[in-house]
């Protein structure tokens, strides 16, 4: 187990990986690709990270920070879901996936979360701060107390999602209207 250690610029698609990681800082280091099967992070941080592609299953996320990091296409719903609990600022999560995960009071924000996959994900009292959601999939998601009133670009069809108490701003309430196929002038 590795406990309060900070790891800068190494590239651990060749360096050897611990199964614990305990309080830790990963700053510039390169993941794309890695397989974390299995492996544990506990109240970690990752500052400009390159996470593209990595393989979690069974990984568990236990109040881990992602600042300026790049996520691209990776499926968080094959991590472990004992305590899940992240924030991510700044991130690129572009094609990740969060189906049927459990992850209430989650903060994305300044986030690119195009083509991000949300299908029957309980996303309760979240916070969508200044996201971009182009394409993001919202289908029997429990969005309630969520708030998008600073995100763009979203779709979501209120009959097959839960949006009680949501926050929505007047700019993107179209958001909510489209799958009606209507005109907003």
């Amino acid at each position: 187990m590795q406990e309060n250690e900070t790891y800068n610029k190494l590239d651990f698609s060749i360096a050897k990986l611990s199964k614990q990681y305990d309080g830790c800082e990963f700053i510039n280091c390169n993941f794309e690709n890695v397989m974390l099967s299995d492996i544990t992070f506990m109240e970690c941080t990752f500052t400009d990270c390159n996470l593209s592609n990595v393989k979690v299953n069974f990984t568990a996320f236990k109040d881990v920070i992602f600042e300026n990091c790049k996520l691209l296409g990776l499926n968080f719903n094959d991590s472990n879901p004992f305590l899940l609990n992240f924030t991510f600022n700044q991130c690129d999560l572009t094609l990740a996936s969060f189906y049927q995960l459990k992850i209430k009071n989650t903060l994305f924000k300044k986030c690119n979360l195009q083509e991000v996959d949300f299908t029957q994900a309980d996303l309760t009292k979240s916070d969508f701060d200044t996201c971009d959601l182009s394409r993001a999939i919202f289908e029997n998601s429990n969005l309630e107390k969520v708030d998008f009133s600073s995100s763009c670009n979203f779709n979501i069809n209120p009959e097959t999602n839960n949006l009680k108490k949501g926050k929505f701003s007047t700019e993107n309430i179209q958001g909510l209207l489209h799958h009606l196929d209507i005109q907003i002038l």
